[in-house]
């Protein structure tokens, strides 16, 4: 709340200027976005989250749902109030424990005023209580959340928690979570990370899930249903829980015959990549009308629709490979996005080669002659693609076809240091395309400027003399379609956010 005092004479506003304690007049509004040119109002400025703890309830029945939210935090400035991202009907806010004054504004934001200013580098614990039915809200027009026949689910990129918690909504600002849902027996609440108990009492059961390690707000998720669980672990002992829709149908089976796969894919990709990053695995199938897969963290979002024409190893292994490129390391901004998807394209090459379905280099010769030079294909830079372009196919494609120019550039044994390293250099925070450029110079001793620049940034398909250096497209002839081809380019769909 915003007070205008106007003293008549200078004595006047002498006296109420000396009345004003010298350190209020430093405490100031939290920024509406968290400063990504992409989304300007994603996010939110003035503090930073540490650990959510959201207390849930949920009726199938009629997509509603109760909650209270609890955000640990701490302050990055004098803060005389701040936003969260949210969409919800809140009926309380308290901070550190006082109730706080709030109201909304824009599309999604909820500001809210606490009691008493707060200092910068302080703990905040902020409680919200709320209520609503996710299913009714939209914001820009679009709604992230997914009623099914049994239920509801909360995924999708890059926003998707507005719909079920308060927020602060923005890569940059990951946490932990402990996520506890009250459904009606024979409804089952899928979440990330580890189940740590159930309970039933009166006709409800309690699903609690903890997510230890940092998490980005997009990649948390919820899915309440009528689910088949399958547990399980791997062969580096990690904890596998995969979830099915009871009403799957015809891609029940295909479905199946794929996430069951999950424990022997993430071993394999850490091969690759390294040691798998989280303590806990899977995977689910919700029935859903969608046909995006997403990486949410630990337990990977697949629509059925991934699985209409059969099993579908690929975008396992393009969602796993996630875990370490968009989850253990996350994009500093969303302009990085290649550091995300053009990785876990190149997963799908690798798997490609391993299943003797044509190799990287086929995969990236065949990519390079499918596209003219007059294709939009390469109108796209990779490397920042812009908001509207963000999960458009080169950001995939010709995101991986610039790999396989490094990997030729550099040599396999840099090149797949680089792969294995750089997971484990970011580990549980984030990076940008041009920390991965520095990295990969210092691990290879090369000069690669010229490189990023032509594969991932120009607006134009690169000539045939830099192609050939590259050692892409070598062959006169059009290259021959990979046998896998048509299983990676029918994942084409996780990238339709």
């Amino acid at each position: 709340m915003h007070r205008r005092l106007i003293a008549p004479g200078a004595f006047a506003a002498a006296s109420l200027m000396l009345a004003i304690p010298a350190s209020a007049a430093s405490f100031s509004p939290g920024a509406p976005g968290i400063g990504d040119p992409y989304y300007p109002d994603y996010g939110n400025g003035g503090y930073d989250v540490s650990h959510y703890d959201l207390r849930l309830k949920y009726q199938p029945a009629t997509d509603e749902l109760e909650g209270t939210a609890t955000l640990l935090a701490r302050t990055t400035q004098d803060l005389s109030r701040f936003n969260l991202d949210f969409l919800l009907d809140v009926s309380e806010v308290r901070v550190n424990g006082a109730k706080a004054s709030f109201t909304t504004s824009g599309e999604h934001e909820l500001e809210v005023t606490p009691k008493s200013p707060l200092d910068k580098g302080t703990s905040v614990t902020v409680v919200v209580r709320y209520s609503g039915v996710p299913s009714s809200k939209q914001a820009y027009g679009f709604t992230s959340w997914h009623r099914t026949p049994d239920g509801g689910v909360g995924a999708n990129e890059p926003e998707a928690a507005w719909w079920w918690f308060p927020s602060n909504d923005h890569p940059l600002d990951k946490a932990t979570y402990d996520v506890s849902v009250l459904v009606p027996d024979g409804s089952q609440a899928i979440s990330n990370g580890t189940l740590q108990s159930t309970s039933s009492r009166l006709g409800w059961t309690r699903w609690n899930w903890r997510s230890d390690k940092p998490q980005a707000t997009y990649l948390a998720t919820l899915a309440v249903g009528r689910f088949d669980l399958t547990t399980g672990t791997t062969d580096s002992g990690i904890p596998v829980v995969n979830a099915y829709s009871k009403d799957l149908g015809v891609n029940s089976g295909a479905a199946r015959a794929s996430v069951e796969r999950t424990g022997e894919i993430a071993d394999w990709l850490s091969g690759y990549f390294g040691p798998y990053p989280f303590n806990a695995l899977g995977g689910y199938v919700p029935n859903t009308t969608t046909g995006y897969a997403l990486e949410t963290q630990t337990r990977p979002f697949y629509s059925p629709r991934q699985f209409a024409n059969g099993s579908n190893t690929s975008v396992v292994v393009h969602e796993l490979a996630h875990q370490w490129y968009g989850d253990l390391v996350s994009v500093h901004g969303w302009k990085d996005i290649w550091i995300n998807e053009g990785f876990a394209r190149y997963a799908q090459w690798l798997w490609s080669e391993h299943e003797d379905e044509g190799t990287a280099q086929e995969l990236a010769d065949y990519v390079y002659a499918s596209h003219p030079a007059d294709d939009t294909f390469w109108k796209v830079g990779p490397g920042d693609p812009g908001p509207e372009n963000q999960f458009d196919i080169a950001v995939y494609d010709r995101g991986a076809l610039a790999l396989q120019a490094l990997r030729n550039e550099i040599g396999d044994e840099a090149f797949f240091a680089v792969l294995k390293g750089w997971p484990q250099k970011y580990a549980y925070g984030n990076a940008s395309v041009a920390d991965f450029q520095k990295y990969a110079e210092e691990v290879s001793g090369q000069p690669l400027a010229a490189l990023f620049d032509t594969w991932l940034f120009q607006p134009s398909k690169p000539a045939a003399p830099a192609a050939r250096s590259a050692a892409i497209a070598r062959a006169a002839e059009a290259p021959v379609q990979p046998k896998s081809w048509k299983r990676i380019a029918a994942t084409n769909d996780v990238h339709g956010h």
